[in-house]
């Protein structure tokens, strides 16, 4: 089983304590989750005033530090539209990054994925395919690029647990049809825990941090995205899967 960690997402700063939003902050984050089981991070980096950035030398500060403080562990950025709404000015940062990741999401439900997928493949950067919804899986099956990701990201958005595992279901079917085989899942919020159930019933791998859900399944406040991971790794033990 493969855990992906995702440190900090588009949270605000002050929404938990622990949020890492530095280069060093993601970086001693990175390294605690990574000795705690986790196999690859996703991160958000943030400009001088906290804010989500493609900007490349906050880019590359913050690789470069997770890099150093975790060598050989594969280390994802987001594509989010939210992040950089211009897509020419997006390209042209993501082609001006000195340091780049191993791979980075693309949201399959935004309107210019398989171009910003066709611009990824030209300068050698790994694909996450970010598939929220059935109609999200569908367009990834008919972009062509369905052989051509590191992974899919099955990341239902539905806050609650019953609705995110049925889309997760539907979007499962679809992947299953298609024989997509490499496949992370997570969920949102009070939903995290419900979709990683759903998903190591299958054996499939998990995503989880603080990015994700601030709260540990008994819905009590946890301490960082170390304990989270911690509390994904004896779920998975439990199981056999590690």
């Amino acid at each position: 089983m493969l855990l992906q960690a995702c440190l900090n997402g588009s949270r605000r700063p002050g929404d938990h304590p622990a949020l890492p939003l530095t280069a060093a902050e993601l970086a001693a984050d990175a390294r605690q989750v990574v000795e705690a089981g986790a196999r690859a991070l996703h991160v958000h980096p943030r400009g001088p005033d906290g804010t989500e950035t493609l900007e490349p030398s906050v880019c590359d500060e913050a690789l470069l530090a997770i890099r150093h403080a975790c060598p050989a562990v594969p280390v994802g950025l987001s594509t989010a539209s939210w992040i950089e709404p211009d897509p020419a000015r997006r390209d042209e940062m993501i082609g001006s990054w000195t340091e780049r990741p191993d791979f980075v999401s693309v949201n399959f439900g935004e309107p210019d994925a398989i171009e910003l997928c066709r611009r990824l493949r030209e300068v050698g950067i790994g694909i996450e395919a970010g598939v929220w919804t059935l109609s999200d899986a569908e367009s990834f099956l008919d972009s062509g690029f369905a052989r051509h990701v590191v992974r899919v990201l099955v990341e239902p958005q539905d806050v609650d647990p019953v609705a995110a595992e049925a889309t997760a279901d539907r979007i499962s079917i679809a992947l299953d049809r298609a024989d997509v085989m490499f496949r992370v899942y997570h969920g949102n919020g009070r939903a995290t825990w419900r979709v990683i159930e759903y998903a190591f019933e299958s054996g499939w791998d998990v995503r989880v941090g603080l990015e994700d859900t601030l709260t540990m399944p008994d819905s009590t406040r946890a301490v960082g995205n170390t304990e989270l991971v911690k509390e994904v790794m004896a779920m998975a033990r439990d199981r056999h899967l590690v």
